[in-house]
């Protein structure tokens, strides 16, 4: 029976985990599109909702793939050479 309320559980914090970046990643983007519609503004263009949101899309895309470590985990006890990928 415990086993059964672990797994459980787990697929709980999977689902409201997925929900809640789900809804970051929305209100990032919903973000970014204003930021990149004003900024468009501001520097005398008028450019169409198709290029706006590709922008904004990029951008958005672009800063979730910068936060990726692609340096792997590292064996205990070793030592820090200095190196570091992604935000750390």
């Amino acid at each position: 029976m415990s086993a059964l309320v672990r797994i459980f559980g787990g697929l709980v914090q999977t689902v409201v985990s997925i929900a809640v970046l789900t809804l970051l990643g929305i209100i990032a983007f919903f973000v970014t599109v204003f930021v990149v519609s004003t900024g468009a503004g501001l520097a005398g263009y008028d450019p169409s909702g198709d290029f706006v949101v590709l922008s904004a899309a990029l951008l958005v895309i672009a800063g979730l793939l910068g936060g990726i470590p692609f340096g792997g985990e590292r064996p205990a006890g070793a030592t820090d050479d200095g190196h570091h990928a992604g935000f750390e």
